[in-house]
């Protein structure tokens, strides 16, 4: 009777799988600085535009739109459907829903995560506290971009190919459409594909190492039908609309060392970063899964942990995907080790502390065992959702890009004005892209996979300040420079007479060609080429930021700006 009466109400109380959904959210005000965070890469801006784009002329582009310095050259809009899906929502909600539904797929990934790591270990304090090192290590790359959904595409093949492990073949059928709908999204499918790939491959490992001869062919009828599906993934990832060029660009794109030298979220992660606190604990659980895995001869999960440790240590950007593939098995393996030391020779003391502990588990399993209605994650999202429309919000609660770290009164000043062809780096060729599409035209902006190696390398050449600077900015006709304040080639610029500063505001910097600038380009037959603006100036802006006068020059190249 009491179970009866009481059932209902309990099921409508927050679980564990409540409080991994919200994890994220509490990860994003407490540390990160509150929901802007997600928008702490311009990249977003170019994919909005991108889908709208789509939306508006009802075809995917397959040359440049966005730049003036490589227009109309082949382009592969990879994440094309991302693009038109959030481009869509950017149209009715604004940056809001953008926002929103990103924090929505890292939610959703974080709580599958808590409930695949929950199966693999009985204690469900050590399942939820591997999670949040996995989440919390992983909100180095959370940011408003596709990506976030081959986050959730890696934990849903994960779970479905444990599934599948514990005997449910059939799940493997689903596998091949869900890698249509990634691949279309994000062009990280290909993790999908190695990952069914490594369920395999652990099973011919097995084959290949076992020594009984019934394990042995046990573990070759095993690899079949992962080998079959991890054919059909590829198979099904050529549907998209490149066909295998897609594939032939995107490998040639990630073997390009430029990327790993020069992109930082390709380089390696500093261990003198506050994440690496998080990201510290799983590696030294990693090592110990990977010895209990190979005491148990479990060989696909020491694929899985070696492979996503490689990836993690190689590129900061691949933390989020080992720490996927981590959580479950290093919880397992710590959860096994914690339940041995009941047979150990060590002090009473410990014995009782791991008895406690285990006990204290078994108590909270037992009370959220209960089949729960996600009552509290639904109010959470919508509780967020209604509070960053909120009237005189706080700046934690703001969608909006951050005005310390791009452009935003710059680029609102030139607003409305006569295009020109400006020269400014990526990320704020990316803002630019957002605010003044398709009026104005960028010299290059975060798509490194299309402008490639060569062409980046001289952007890197002419942000420093080094050899033939000038001769690029005249080769392409530019106009004007928009810089951050503590830019080398500020500096530069400042000391040249073919620029002067006409716009400052401590974050930014704008810079215009003088008359003997823009003469000395127009004169060159290279600066005219795909060129859709004239020749003058731009106009200086009479409000709060500094404007400096053309007398003020050589005062102005002395005093050093600093950005936040």
């Amino acid at each position: 009777m009491s179970k009866q009466t009481a059932n209902p109400a309990q099921r409508c109380f927050p679980s564990l799988t409540d409080v991994a959904f919200v994890l994220p959210i509490v990860l994003l005000f407490a540390k990160l600085g509150g929901i802007s965070f997600l928008l702490g890469d311009c990249d977003t801006g170019w994919h909005i535009r991108t889908g709208e784009w789509i939306l508006q002329n009802g075809r995917i582009p397959d040359r440049d739109i966005f730049s003036f310095t490589k227009a109309g050259q082949p382009w592969f809009a990879w994440e094309w459907l991302w693009d038109a899906i959030f481009g869509w929502m950017h149209q009715r909600w604004g940056l809001v829903a953008v926002v929103m539904v990103s924090l929505l797929a890292i939610s959703t990934a974080s709580a599958l995560l808590y409930r695949m790591t929950r199966r693999k270990c009985p204690n469900v304090l050590i399942a939820f506290g591997v999670t949040f090192l996995a989440i919390a290590s992983s909100s180095i790359h959370w940011l408003a971009r596709p990506h976030l959904f081959t986050l959730l595409f890696l934990v849903i093949f994960y779970w479905l190919l444990e599934r599948v492990r514990d005997g449910n073949v059939r799940l493997l059928w689903l596998l091949p459409p869900l890698t249509v709908l990634w691949t279309n999204l994000h062009g990280g499918f290909f993790v999908g594909i190695a990952l069914t790939g490594a369920y395999a491959a652990g099973e011919l490992a097995s084959w290949a190492l076992d020594s009984r001869p019934e394990v042995r062919r046990a573990a070759l009828q095993r690899s079949k039908p992962y080998l079959l599906a991890t054919a059909g993934c590829f198979a099904a990832s050529l549907i998209n609309p490149y066909f295998y060029h897609l594939h032939v660009h995107i490998f040639g794109y990630l073997g390009e060392p430029y990327q790993f030298m020069q992109i930082q979220e390709f380089m390696p992660m500093s261990f003198s970063s506050p994440l690496a606190m998080f990201l510290e604990p799983l590696l030294l659980l990693a090592v110990l899964a990977v010895a209990w895995n190979v005491y148990k001869k479990r060989f696909t999960y020491v694929l899985l942990l070696a492979g996503g440790a490689h990836l993690a240590l190689m590129s900061a950007r691949n933390i989020p995907l080992f720490g996927i593939l981590a959580a479950p098995l290093a919880a397992e393996a710590l959860g096994a080790v914690i339940s041995s030391v009941a047979r150990w020779d060590v002090a009473g003391w410990v014995k009782r502390s791991v008895a406690a502990f285990e006990s204290y588990g078994a108590e909270v399993a037992e009370q959220d065992a209960t089949g729960r209605i996600p009552v509290a994650s639904v109010a959470a999202i919508l509780l967020l959702f209604w509070m960053v429309q909120l009237p005189g919000r706080p700046a934690a609660l703001r969608v909006e890009f951050d005005a310390k770290l791009f452009p935003v009164k710059a680029v609102a000043a030139l607003s409305g004005q006569r295009p020109v062809r400006l020269f400014t780096g990526d990320q704020w060729g990316d803002y630019v892209i957002y605010r003044l599409f398709p009026s104005t035209k960028v010299f290059v902006d975060g798509r490194s996979d299309f402008y490639g190696a060569k062409f980046g390398q001289k952007f890197l050449e002419v942000m420093g300040g080094k050899y033939d600077w000038k001769g690029t900015l005249d080769r392409y006709g530019i106009e004007a420079v928009l810089l951050p304040v503590d830019a080398s080639l500020a500096s530069t610029l400042k000391e040249s007479r073919e620029w002067r500063p006409v716009y400052d505001d401590g974050v930014a910097i704008l810079f215009r060609s003088t008359d003997a600038g823009a003469a000395a380009r127009a004169a060159r037959p290279e600066s005219v080429q795909s060129s859709t603006v004239g020749s003058g100036g731009i106009p200086v802006i009479a409000r709060s930021p500094t404007i400096i006068k053309p007398r003020d020059r050589k005062a102005a190249s002395s005093t050093e700006g600093t950005q936040p």
